[in-house]
C-alpha cells in the first residue's frame, strides 16, 4: 500500500490557565475510534509551517492569527498512522500560542472536519496525563509544562 508523505503544522493554544484547547475527532473509516488531538494539520503546497498552522486555527476554531505571532516551532514529530484508509506518515511541526481564553467556531470548517471532530475541550498537563482516553502526541504533558 502506498504511504502518503505529507507535512504538517498543529497548535499547542494554551489559555491563562495553562490549559491547552484540544478538539475530539474520529476516521471515518473506523467507527467508534475517537482521540483528542492539537488544531492543526496538512500544509498546502505553497505553505509555510506557521502559514499553515495559522490557516488550520482559523478553519478549525475560528481563530485568526498572523502566522508571525506563532514564532519558531517548539516541537518536532514524524507520526505515521492511518484514516479513511490511507496510510499517513506526516512530518509535523508544533506552534505554542498563549491567550488569555477563546471561545471556538467551528464555522470555518469544512464538511469533513465537521463530520469528524465532534468536540473540543481545555485540558491541562495533569488531566491528560491522568485520562484513559487517547490523546496526541503522547509527549503533549510534557510539552505543556515546557512551554513559555
Amino acid at each position: 500500500m502506498t504511504v502518503v508523505q505529507r507535512r504538517a503544522a498543529r497548535v499547542l493554544l494554551v489559555d491563562s490557565a495553562g490549559r491547552a484547547l484540544l478538539l475530539y475527532g474520529g476516521d471515518p473509516a473506523r467507527p467508534g475510534t475517537s482521540w483528542w488531538f492539537t488544531p492543526g494539520g496538512g500544509l498546502e503546497s505553497d505553505e509555510t509551517p506557521a502559514e499553515g498552522a495559522a490557516r488550520e486555527l482559523l478553519e478549525e476554531i475560528g481563530l485568526q492569527v498572523d502566522p508571525a505571532e506563532l514564532g519558531e516551532p517548539v516541537f518536532r514529530h514524524v507520526a505515521e498512522f492511518s484514516y479513511d484508509a490511507r496510510d499517513y506518515r506526516q512530518e509535523q511541526d508544533f506552534f505554542v500560542l498563549r491567550v488569555p481564553e477563546w471561545q471556538v467556531d467551528t464555522a470555518g470548517m469544512d464538511a469533513e472536519e465537521k463530520a469528524t471532530i465532534t468536540a473540543h475541550r481545555w485540558w491541562s498537563a495533569d488531566e491528560i496525563e491522568a485520562s484513559a482516553e487517547s490523546i496526541f502526541p503522547v509527549e503533549l504533558p510534557e510539552l505543556l509544562r515546557r512551554v513559555p
